[in-house]
């Protein structure tokens, strides 16, 4: 069938066929779909939208485009982890080296950041000499040796998703469900786990502002996932106000570390512990939540799962002696109260205006070949539902110019919304899809 009975056919609301949606695809990476076809279609997908069954077979049809890795020879039930992004979200960090101390293989491939949010590979890269790009057979190697590797995604991993996104960046095609799921689930599917554990993000820090629409999008990640053969649940997860207390690479590294050590915020841990729960329950290490809680914490208090995470980033060339010691991190050569112009209760936080001062200051990336600084980040010191006085410190920056800092003192005095009332905290767990 020709591409213009394709786009008409959805235009008008029509279901495809899953072979016409294959070789769509085909057509694409043979380099014979022209760009204006392609965003044609991708209109009309916006406006008409596409069924369960067109979804799934989008989704296998972008996964089959190029690579796919091969974990058959990996011992026990595979488990992948998979945030939609935000701000100050290091949790990969701790729950990876966490739930493979009790047992369950983690084989991850993860990306770099752009826009408002952060990158696991970038925040791994501020250790000295880790390798985020090592050989299939070496990553196998790895999750057998230790039970955790975690690696730089393939350049021909997905490519149908690569083009098919960069369409929908120009296009204003981005914010539609099924291509979201899509472009997504393709890549989790791809790298071979047995099982996906999804971290729907939701609030200003994320690209899920309403609770509906994260929900409706967890679904459909979720629904895909099982299609496909892959036992797949998701949390809705508050990104309201950044995760944690640090947004910037380094400073998250040094947090994710203290948080192995027992050390973490409350509200981060309540999201690792979530999310280790539903690992550690699709690994079929635990039987119950209550017991995988249970494990969790020991693993914390007794140094096993700050021990694996020491053991992952020797055994891909970081240097451990930044793990034991993390005041040997870099540091930004400048650092900057922010404080409140006026007292009463934290309101809001603009967790997205919060990601991008941190961008300006160098911790992130507005086009894809930026240079990050490791340095560079902030300090939140009050979170949403906290009383401050007049003058109290609601925020530090680490920036390396007086420029940056009085820059970005402006913009997060304007990221909080102080009012007089107080308000409730919104829980850190929004909502749990299992099927």
């Amino acid at each position: 069938m020709r591409m213009v009975d394709i786009i008409e056919k959805k235009k008008n609301g029509q279901e495809l066929a899953d072979e016409e949606i294959r070789e769509m695809i085909t057509a694409l990476i043979s380099g014979d779909l022209p760009d204006y076809q392609l965003s044609a279609f991708l209109m009309a997908v916006v406006f008409q939208g596409m069924n369960e069954r067109e979804t799934l077979t989008l989704t296998k049809a972008m996964r089959d485009s190029g690579d796919t890795m091969d974990l058959s020879k990996i011992h026990g039930i595979k488990v992948d982890k998979h945030s939609s992004g935000g701000v100050g979200d290091k949790t990969t960090l701790v729950v990876a080296p966490l739930v493979a101390a009790l047992g369950v293989p983690v084989a991850k491939m993860s990306g770099r950041g752009l826009g408002h949010t952060g990158g696991t590979i970038d925040k791994l890269e501020s250790i000295p000499g880790f390798q985020v790009n090592i050989s299939e057979e070496d990553f196998i190697h790895q999750v057998n040796r230790i039970g955790f590797a975690l690696a730089s995604q393939t350049s021909n991993l997905a490519p149908a998703d690569k083009k098919i996104y960069a369409m929908r960046d120009v296009t204003a095609t981005v914010q539609q469900r099924s291509l979201i799921a899509s472009s997504i689930m393709s890549k989790k599917l791809a790298s071979g786990s047995d099982a996906i554990v999804l971290d729907v993000k939701c609030g200003d820090g994320a690209f899920m502002k309403d609770v509906s629409e994260a929900r409706s999008l967890a679904e459909t990640m979720v629904k895909i996932g099982n299609g496909a053969g892959k036992e797949t649940v998701a949390l809705i997860t508050n990104m309201a106000e950044p995760l944690g207390t640090y947004v910037g690479n380094n400073l998250e590294v040094i947090e994710a570390i203290e948080a192995l050590k027992g050390n973490g915020e409350p509200g981060f841990m309540e999201v690792v512990y979530a999310l280790g729960a539903q690992m550690l329950l699709v690994g079929k290490i635990v039987s119950s939540k209550e017991e995988a809680y249970k494990k969790m914490k020991e693993a914390i208090e007794d140094g096993s799962a700050f021990l694996k995470f020491k053991e992952f980033v020797s055994s891909q060339g970081g240097d451990v002696s930044y793990i034991d010691d993390p005041s040997k991190f870099p540091k930004a050569k400048l650092t900057l109260e922010v404080h409140s112009d006026r007292k009463g209760y934290v309101n809001k936080i603009h967790t997205e205006a919060i990601g991008e001062t941190v961008m300006r200051l160098g911790g992130g990336r507005a086009k894809k070949d930026d240079v990050i600084d490791m340095t560079v980040g902030l300090k939140i010191q009050k979170k949403v539902g906290d009383m401050i006085s007049e003058g109290d410190t609601i925020a530090v920056i680490y920036g390396n110019t007086k420029e940056q800092l009085a820059q970005a003192e402006k913009e997060v005095l304007m990221a909080y919304e102080i009012t007089d009332k107080n308000i409730d905290k919104i829980p850190m767990i929004l909502d749990e899809i299992t099927q």
